[in-house]
């Protein structure tokens, strides 16, 4: 298990244990956290999912593939440096502590 925190964009934090071998949005999905919708169930099928992943972890989870990257350019407000589809983020005991923020909203 890893405590994850979820930032909503007004601030509100939401910190939840999520098991390992889970998506971060299976984890936003199951603790019913609110910004993260996941349309297409986590197949990276569109930008609903979208997070800015807090600047002290994006080096410490696995990088993103093109087809992520490919769709990030359909998400509100994209940061090449933290934006990150949470369907494609596999929860593993070593982002105990990880931190994302929703944006603003998801398109």
């Amino acid at each position: 298990m890893a405590k994850i925190t979820y930032v909503e964009h007004n601030g509100t934090e939401h910190t939840v244990e999520v098991a390992a071998g889970l998506t971060v949005m299976e984890g936003a999905r199951d603790n019913n956290i609110p910004g993260i919708e996941g349309d297409c169930g986590g197949a990276c099928a569109c930008s609903t999912c979208h997070v800015y992943v807090d600047p002290a972890w994006v080096e410490k989870i696995p990088a993103k593939d093109d087809m992520e990257e490919d769709m990030l350019d359909f998400a509100f407000e994209p940061n090449p440096a933290t934006s990150r589809l949470t369907c494609q983020i596999k929860v593993t005991d070593a982002m105990d502590g990880l931190v994302v923020k929703m944006p603003e909203k998801q398109i």
